[in-house]
């Protein structure tokens, strides 16, 4: 279970026994107040069980992989050929994976250089990030990637919120990776916006990116984009 200071979820034999909400630069902000206050079970929504299928894909050089503690899903399998950061040390720490390696940085402000990677990866991790701060990402990730390098992102689809009570989205997920499956539970703050494959293609085309692959599942979305060669 991806464990961050944006959102903190027990889950026990299938239940939600309590969620904490930190703020931290980087992720979804919140009310001083409500730091490490336990979350009412009367506040969750619980999505039905998301199916993604994360197949191999080919990459040259090393992949970039921003958010990658946690499970580290690319990093289980991409191994040596992923770099990956994380805002949370203890996420890069607790990752199962194996990445060449593991650096505790802000993806809003990469360190490295222009065109130092041809490959990066997003999973799961733009719903933890501040919708306000998804431009900046984008920038840097584009500023960061080769010209011909790719992005690829996974991540939720935020419905529009019904229920104002219902302020926390709890999203439990069954991933599948060409040679194990890996089950957790994502939990965040509920976005007051709707928040879609279409505003990451918006922003990504803002940042001079192009869609080459655009795929909608029930509950998540995955994105394959490109920055063209000059």
């Amino acid at each position: 279970m991806k464990k961050t200071n944006a959102a903190r979820i027990i889950l026990l034999t299938g239940l939600i026994t309590g969620l904490a909400i930190a703020a931290a630069a980087g992720r979804q902000e919140q009310k001083p107040e409500e730091k490490h206050k336990p979350i009412s079970p009367d506040r969750i929504y619980t999505f039905p069980t998301l199916n993604v299928v994360v197949e191999d894909f080919s990459a040259r050089g090393l992949i970039l992989d921003i958010g990658g503690g946690g499970e580290g899903v690319i990093g289980q399998l991409k191994h040596q050929q992923v770099v990956a950061i994380d805002l949370i040390k203890r996420e890069l720490e607790d990752a199962p994976s194996k990445p060449l390696l593991r650096i505790v940085m802000d993806a809003r402000d990469l360190k490295f250089l222009d065109d130092d990677f041809s490959t990066a990866t997003v999973f799961f991790t733009f719903m933890y990030i501040a919708a306000a701060d998804h431009e900046q990402v984008f920038r840097e990730l584009f500023r960061v990637l080769a010209p011909g390098g790719r992005l690829l992102i996974w991540d939720v689809i935020f419905p529009k919120r019904v229920d104002e009570k219902k302020d926390v989205a709890m999203f439990p997920l069954k991933i599948k990776l060409p040679e194990k499956e890996i089950n957790t539970g994502y939990g965040v703050k509920w976005p007051e916006n709707e928040q879609g494959m279409d505003h990451y293609i918006t922003l990504a085309k803002k940042a001079g990116f192009e869609v080459i692959t655009q795929k909608e599942h029930e509950g998540w979305f995955f994105l394959e984009l490109m920055k063209l060669k000059d």
